[in-house]
């Protein structure tokens, strides 16, 4: 008898409006009683979907606060059996998914010293980690927890010195500055696999809307004999069946997401389906698990890819594609596809001295800042922090062979010559084109405004032609750090933009 295998010691139930749901074992028609503070709660113990005898309980809400003390005693026939969780807080919980970037850790990012330094005021943040684990069909409980709920400490967060291990840096900056901005606990689950297509951290369901065949169990067994369980996992659905689904019965506030390298050759036009599926689909499991209680639009962050050098991915015009496939082909979100998304441009944010590699940047710091921005505006209603960089409404050609780039009228421009402006002067262009291409050139910046830009695309003029497309910062590498064309007097970067120029 007992509790489900991450409901422990420290962790964070979702607080009011919101009700926190709670399960777990205990023998076939028992009688199962939850205490909580003044609040008495009952359940029978029936077959669950997992065939096991589980109880479950949808708590009252409870406002924001604790430490609680959670006890569930099961009564069998007089034979008593006790399970209890201390120190428990209500506060918002957000999952934090992804590949490498995600599961970068804070031993690995910039400033890991004061991070550990500053751990001890945050003692209202706690942190779980999920055990990397892998399965042909949806599990209803967790096989491995790499770290169970946690309060920071320079242990907890730094997994020993180990690398690749616990906690993610992002997941845990993105809590800690949630806490400085709400002061209300912050319940941190990271969930993440390097090197994973979103492939599998996709339902069936999700991948079918995409026209994509879902692994059977004869196909699951061949990958399992033929890569060993250390390597990256490519199956179907297999990560959401091991590391999402068993925590469909918790109720959480939101999600943040850190992936899209690996799918640069892997189902790259899909990706703009794919992804929107994806977050379609686990808000509709999610709302599904905690019976109306997770939010059916629950807000969901991420980050757009990074930068990355020719030495990690080739330079042959796909990967920047991934960028815009992550907006699902908008340029910006939320969107019609993604409602209730916010997204951080992590594009500037180059480092090609990383240890690990241009792909992984250690500044997780500013990552964080820019998911933060998107997080108060779509998660907490605070409509008066515009999260977004610029993104130009229009882009006008002239005969004189000159583009006037109109921006929204809130952005407020910092320009400056980067050489991120490229224009095409042929039909035949394609966003897959790389760069250098032989079809696009350099449009250099002539003038600029706090809503405009004016570029020379008087090169189209030498074959008689005019500027037909217009990118933005489209490279696997468009600028050093902090050093694109184009952000915003609050520091924000201009997406990345493919564009038709109007006549």
């Amino acid at each position: 008898f007992g509790f489900a295998s991450y409901y422990q010691n420290n962790m964070v139930l979702q607080r009011a409006p919101h009700k926190a749901f709670i399960w777990g074992y205990g023998k076939l028609g028992a009688t199962v009683t939850v205490l909580i503070s003044q609040d008495v709660y009952a359940a029978t113990v029936r077959q669950g979907a997992g065939n096991k005898p589980v109880w479950s309980i949808t708590l009252n809400g409870y406002a924001t606060g604790g430490p609680y003390h959670i006890q569930a005693m099961q009564d069998d026939h007089g034979t008593i059996s006790l399970a209890v969780i201390s120190n428990v807080m209500f506060g918002d919980v957000w999952i934090c998914g992804g590949q490498s970037n995600m599961k970068f850790t804070v031993a690995m990012a910039y400033n890991s010293s004061h991070e550990y330094a500053l751990s001890s005021k945050y003692s209202n943040v706690r942190i779980m980690t999920i055990g990397d684990d892998r399965s042909s069909s949806p599990k209803h409980d967790f096989k491995v927890l790499e770290q169970s709920w946690s309060i920071p400490s320079k242990q907890s967060l730094g997994g020993n010195g180990a690398h690749w291990t616990y906690f993610s840096s992002l997941c845990w900056l993105y809590g800690r500055y949630l806490y400085d901005f709400l002061k209300v606990p912050i319940g941190l689950v990271s969930s993440n696999w390097g090197g994973t297509p979103i492939e599998t951290w996709s339902s069936a369901d999700a991948l079918q809307e995409c026209g994509l065949n879902v692994v059977d169990e004869a196909d699951f067994k061949l990958e399992m004999r033929n890569r060993t369980l250390t390597k990256v996992p490519r199956s179907n659905s297999a990560l959401w069946n091991a590391m999402i689904h068993p925590m469909l019965n918790m109720t959480i506030k939101g999600a943040i997401w850190y992936q899209g390298e690996t799918n640069f050759d892997y189902h790259n036009a899909e990706y703009a389906c794919l992804f929107p599926a994806m977050i379609k689909d686990w808000r509709r499991n999610w709302l599904e698990g905690t019976g109306g209680q997770t939010d059916k639009d629950f807000p969901f962050g991420f980050v757009q890819i990074g930068t990355v050098t020719e030495s990690d991915r080739p330079n042959d015009g796909q990967y920047p594609v991934i960028r815009w496939r992550q907006t699902a082909n908008y340029g910006y979100v939320p969107n019609d596809k993604m409602p209730n998304t916010f997204m951080a441009v992590a594009m500037d944010l180059t480092d090609s001295e990383s240890p690990t590699g241009g792909i992984h940047p250690r500044d997780k710091q500013t990552v964080a800042e820019r998911l933060l921005l998107g997080s108060m505006n779509v998660a907490y209603g605070r409509k008066d922090i515009n999260p977004d960089g610029p993104l130009p409404t229009s882009a006008v050609g002239t005969v004189a062979g000159y583009v006037t780039l109109t921006y929204q009228e809130d952005q407020n421009l910092v320009v400056s010559e980067q050489h991120n402006f490229m224009v095409c002067c042929d039909n035949r262009c394609s966003m897959y084109d790389p760069t250098p291409s032989p079809f696009w050139s350099i449009a250099p910046i002539l003038s600029h405004s706090s809503r405009h830009v004016i570029l020379d695309a008087r090169v189209c003029l030498e074959t008689r032609h005019t500027a037909k497309f217009i990118r933005y910062a489209w490279a696997l590498t468009p600028c050093e750090y902090k050093k694109c064309s184009v952000y915003n007097d609050r520091e924000i970067p201009g997406p990345p933009f493919f564009l038709e120029i109007i006549d």
